[in-house]
């Protein structure tokens, strides 16, 4: 596929690479030309310095040919104009970045997709969704829905207390009926597309695909109780952090934290129900006069990752039992994940599962990418006549890095074995690895 990406700023440059390494042509527009030199010295793309807003640079990129336009510049109006460009010049899908909650509302979208844009994203609020779902789920550090939400992702790290440790995994030929099956391991930083013979191991980060119907029996064996939020503490009054408070400051009580003077006034007037204070972070004797030992829940989303790590640290350190931290330095994430921070949130990642399934060729209704794993989870409806239709699961021929996890036939729920047989229109949800991503689409559709 041929991708242009407007923007080689931290997002940019994240999907550049991505995309890259997964096949596409690539080519970046960008008015930065050490940013365009560094990125072309990473990874296999083309790049173009100039102005995506102009008609003569989506021209020399050649957007005219293109399949996915792409915007992810830091400035809003940049990308909505530039993506309306592309698609009249001929590209045949614009994806724009925006940082307006307005421009999401049905009327307004539609307006948008009237000009030629294909799809509008927000990563802060895609981020802010993300961290209000793991907040009601607080055994878990990923937790995603799939086919309506009769299949749930659930991901956790096994503490010493879990039943799991030193048993093998189950979840193979002869064992229908299951109600859910582990997916991958995450262990020492490589996943492992698991085997009968594999066992699980205390601190292993562990992927498990579930009927809806025992997310709950599954996050117990984690050895993790999960945790009702009652008191909950922000830090950073960001556009992630104003959006959370914004969804639950009427069910819980919130403290939002920010260093800025100004814009904690602003805040404060914003945010009615929710307890604003003028602090910085980082001072360790104010944040435990702001009451941080009591919390159950703290969630830093400053615009530093390092500020988010250590005030993340110290809150684990003061006994609070869900911590969240924003971490977009991607080379932080496995320092966070270490030290024992709960959950990491990126807006990178979280943006590149919206986007990744419009560079798939076949139908693809959603994409995870997993933080802190190069694994995605993806979803297809299965195709009349598809080779996933001609045998049971274990005889398809699928790669090694591929599993199935389930399966939703209307109303039944299954979890997928390898004596399995897959229908057609059945919703199958895949767990995968980088290697496998491209040739996943042939056995479904």
């Amino acid at each position: 596929m041929r991708i242009v990406i407007s923007g080689v700023e931290e997002m940019g440059n994240h999907l550049a690479k991505m995309l890259s390494g997964h096949g596409h042509d690539i080519t970046v527009i960008d008015q930065d030309a050490k940013l365009l030199a560094e990125l072309g010295n990473l990874a296999d793309v083309i790049t173009i310095e100039g102005d995506a807003t102009t008609f003569a640079t989506l021209r020399k990129a050649s957007v005219r040919k293109c399949d996915l336009f792409i915007a992810v510049d830091s400035v809003e109006n940049d990308n909505i104009l530039s993506s309306i460009m592309a698609k009249q010049l001929g590209a045949k899908k614009s994806i724009a970045r925006i940082d307006n909650n307005e421009y999401l509302e049905p009327n307004n979208k539609e307006m948008f997709i009237n000009m030629g844009i294909d799809y509008l994203f927000y990563p802060e609020k895609i981020a802010a969704e993300e961290v209000i779902n793991l907040l009601g789920h607080t055994a878990t550090t990923e937790f995603v829905d799939f086919s309506g939400g009769k299949l749930s992702l659930v991901v956790f790290r096994l503490e010493p207390n879990s039943e799991l440790i030193g048993k093998s995994i189950s979840g193979f030929v002869g064992e229908e009926g299951l109600n859910y099956r582990t997916v991958a391991i995450m262990r020492d930083s490589v996943t492992i597309i698991p085997k009968s013979t594999d066992t699980y191991m205390v601190g292993d980060m562990v992927y498990v695909i579930s009927r809806h119907d025992t997310v709950g029996e599954v996050m117990a064996l984690s050895g993790k109780n999960n945790v009702r939020v009652n008191n909950m503490m922000i830090l950073g009054g960001s556009r992630i952090g104003v959006q959370i408070a914004q969804a639950l400051q009427n069910v819980v009580n919130i403290k939002l934290i920010d260093y800025n003077a100004d814009k904690a006034y602003r805040l404060a007037e914003m945010l009615e129900r929710t307890l604003i204070i003028h602090q910085d972070g980082r001072d360790t004797e104010a944040m435990m006069e702001e009451g941080l030992a009591n919390m159950d829940a703290f969630v830093a989303v400053t615009g530093r990752s390092e500020t988010n790590i250590l005030t993340a640290m110290l809150a684990k350190r003061m006994g609070v039992k869900r911590v969240i931290a924003e971490v977009e330095n991607m080379n932080y994430i496995n320092i966070a994940d270490s030290v024992g921070v709960d959950t990491i949130i990126n807006k990178k990642i979280v943006s590149a599962s919206n986007i990744f399934r419009f560079t798939m060729a076949t139908d693809v209704l959603a994409i995870k990418c997993l933080t802190g794993s190069d694994a995605e989870v993806l979803e297809f409806i299965v195709k009349p006549n598809s080779p996933a239709t001609k045998s049971v699961i274990g005889e398809m021929g699928l790669p090694d890095d591929v599993i199935v996890g389930g399966i939703v036939r209307g109303d039944k729920v299954f979890i997928a074995v390898s004596n399995m047989q897959i229908n057609a229109y059945d919703r199958v949800v895949v767990f995968a690895m980088p290697s496998a991503i491209g040739d996943i689409g042939y056995y479904f559709n």
